[in-house]
């Protein structure tokens, strides 16, 4: 470099940059929260934050629901990502079935929602959703479940909620709220973070 093309300023060091994936774009899609039909008799509102380990509300994040029906099967619906056979755009749900998957993406306050129907217990299992979290900094994506309040008696033959101190048992459990809703944070880190699974 030469004098003449030498900046007036010395330049400072640059901000380092925040480790991806992102997931804004494409993942997303319109109504991804709407696992059972609006109107659908015994829909409920599960909804929450996603925070990191400082406590902080994760804006950008994705929380994927997978679930059984209300008779515990699994067998759900196609439809949750149907395309216009025109244009290829996105056509939106059936408005119809239940589907049991969903995927929702956090707001600037780190928060999610989503519609669906309290599921079915499985064999051996107190009824849970299985939840899955991506988010900016997280290299490989998350699992836990989300357990509802109501099931107490199950929770106590549940394999994976019996295997867990009762703090840590606490953080899959939703709290009920009003209206048909249920509350279910997911804290990433630091204290009362949610149990996540390891599936190998």
């Amino acid at each position: 470099m030469t004098a003449a093309n030498t900046p007036a300023t010395p330049l400072g060091p640059t901000p380092s940059h925040t480790v991806g994936p992102f997931y804004g774009y494409a993942l997303p899609f319109p109504d991804g929260g709407d696992l059972a039909p609006p109107g659908r008799p015994g829909t409920v509102t599960v909804h929450g934050h996603v925070y990191d380990g400082a406590g902080e509300p994760v804006p950008d994040a994705l929380v994927e629901l997978w679930q059984a029906d209300p008779s515990g099967g699994l067998t759900g619906a196609p439809g949750s990502l149907r395309r216009d056979p025109v244009d290829g755009g996105y056509l939106g749900r059936n408005g119809v079935d239940f589907t049991g998957f969903g995927r929702i993406a956090t707001d600037a306050d780190g928060q999610w929602a989503a519609r669906t129907l309290v599921p079915g217990a499985r064999p051996g299992h107190a009824p849970y959703i299985s939840v899955c979290v991506f988010a900016r900094g997280l290299l490989h994506h998350l699992f836990t479940r989300l357990y509802f309040p109501e099931h107490a008696e199950a929770h106590a033959a549940d394999p994976l909620l019996t295997s867990l101190e009762p703090a840590r048992r606490e953080t899959l459990v939703a709290s009920a709220g009003p209206h048909g809703s249920y509350r279910f944070d997911i804290r990433l880190q630091g204290e009362k973070e949610t149990v996540f699974l390891d599936f190998h």
